[in-house]
C-alpha cells in the first residue's frame, strides 16, 4: 500500500510538472519564434532581468497563444473527465462524452448559427444551448421508465436516438448551405479547431467547463457505487437517480461548452480514461483526476502539433484519431489491458 501511494504521488507530481513545462514550451512554438526567456519576461516583467520584448511578442503570447493553450488544457481535461464519468456511470467501456448526443446537438446549434451568418459569439451560444437541449430531450424521452439497469439502458437508447436526430439535422443544414462560402466554413468547423480562440471565447465557455469539472471531481467516489445495482448502491447511502442526473449534467455542460468553442473533437474522451485506468486501476477516485491531467497534456500536445507541424493548420480531430488510435493499440498490447 505504501509503495502504491508513493507511485500515485509521483504520477501526480509528474503530470502537474508536465502540464507546466509543456505549456511553457507551447508558448514559444509557432510561426513567430519566441524564446523561454522572452516568455518569462512577458509573463513576469518585474523578474525579466533586462530581457527586451516587443509589443508584438506581448500580443502574440498574451492574446493569441495563452488563451489557446488554456482552452486546450480545459478541453482535454473536460472531455477526458466526461468520458471517464460516462464509462463508469453506464458501465460501458465504449461510452464517450457524446453518448447522450450532447456533441451532436451542440454541432447542430453551431452550424445553424453559421448558416445564418452570425458572429462567433452567437455560434458559441447556439452550440451551448443546443447541447443542453439534447440532454433535456434525452431525459424527456427516457422519463417514466423505472428500475436501475433498465433506466440506464433507456437513457443510452434515448441518447442514440437524439444523437441520430441532431446528426440528420446537421446534414440538412449542410445540404441547404451555400456550397461556395457557408458549406466550407461548416465543414471546417465540424473538423475541430482551436484557432481564433481569444479571451472573449473563454469568458463564455470556460465557466461551464470548470463547473462541470468540479461536479465530476466531487462525485467521483460515488461513481464507484454506480457500477452496482440500484439496491446495492442505495444500501451504501448513494441516491442513484440524483447522482446519475448530476453527473450527466456536469458531463453535458463540459461537452457542450468544449464543442461550442472547439468543434467536434473525437477520441479524447474515449482514449484517455482507458489510459488512466491502465495506470491507476479502476477506482474512479483516482481515474477522474488522472483523466483530467492526462487529457490536458494530450490535448495540448495535439493542438501544438496541429498549428506547428505544417504551414497550414491541421484540424485537431484528424490528429487525435491519427495519433490516438495507434497509441491506444500499442498501449493495450504492452500493458495487456486494464489493471484491477
Amino acid at each position: 500500500m505504501e509503495h502504491s501511494g508513493k507511485r500515485r504521488v509521483l504520477w501526480t507530481v509528474g503530470i502537474l510538472a508536465a502540464i507546466l513545462l509543456l505549456s511553457a514550451l507551447a508558448l514559444t512554438m509557432g510561426r513567430f519564434e519566441i524564446t523561454l526567456r522572452q516568455v518569462w519576461a512577458v509573463c513576469f516583467p518585474g523578474l525579466s532581468g533586462g530581457t527586451e520584448v516587443t509589443q508584438n511578442m506581448r500580443n502574440t503570447i498574451l492574446n493569441v497563444r495563452l488563451p489557446r493553450i488554456l482552452l486546450a488544457l480545459l478541453a482535454g481535461a473536460g472531455m477526458s473527465a466526461a468520458g471517464g464519468a460516462f464509462q463508469a456511470l453506464f458501465a460501458n467501456p465504449l461510452a464517450t462524452p457524446d453518448t447522450l448526443g450532447v456533441a451532436t446537438g451542440a454541432s447542430f446549434g453551431a452550424v445553424l448559427a453559421i448558416l445564418f451568418g452570425l458572429s462567433s459569439f452567437w455560434v458559441q451560444v447556439f452550440a451551448l444551448a443546443a447541447g443542453i437541449l439534447a440532454v433535456a430531450l434525452v431525459y424527456l424521452v427516457s422519463a417514466g421508465k423505472k428500475g436501475g439497469r433498465s433506466s440506464i439502458v433507456m437513457i443510452v437508447l434515448a441518447g442514440m436516438v437524439v444523437s441520430a436526430l441532431f446528426s440528420a439535422l446537421v446534414s440538412l443544414v449542410k445540404y441547404t448551405a451555400d456550397p461556395q462560402d457557408v458549406l466550407p466554413a461548416i465543414t471546417f468547423w465540424l473538423m475541430g479547431s482551436l484557432s481564433g480562440t481569444g479571451w472573449d471565447t473563454l469568458a463564455v465557455g470556460a465557466p461551464f467547463i470548470l463547473i462541470g469539472l468540479v461536479i465530476l471531481f466531487l462525485y467521483r467516489w460515488k461513481l464507484n457505487a454506480m457500477t452496482l445495482t440500484e439496491e446495492e448502491a442505495a444500501s451504501l447511502g448513494v441516491r442513484v437517480k440524483r447522482v446519475r442526473a448530476v453527473v450527466i449534467l456536469g458531463a453535458a455542460m463540459v461537452t457542450a461548452s468544449v464543442v461550442s468553442m472547439c468543434g467536434v473533437i473525437g477520441w479524447v474522451g474515449l482514449l484517455i480514461p482507458h489510459i488512466s485506468r491502465m495506470i491507476f486501476g479502476n477506482n474512479n477516485q483516482r481515474v477522474i483526476p488522472a483523466s483530467m491531467g492526462l487529457g490536458a497534456i494530450f490535448m495540448l500536445v495535439i493542438d501544438t502539433a496541429a498549428r506547428c507541424v505544417t504551414a497550414s493548420e491541421i484540424p485537431v480531430s484528424i490528429l487525435t484519431a491519427v495519433i490516438g488510435a495507434p497509441f491506444f493499440i500499442l498501449l493495450l498490447r504492452r500493458t495487456g489491458g486494464i489493471q484491477s
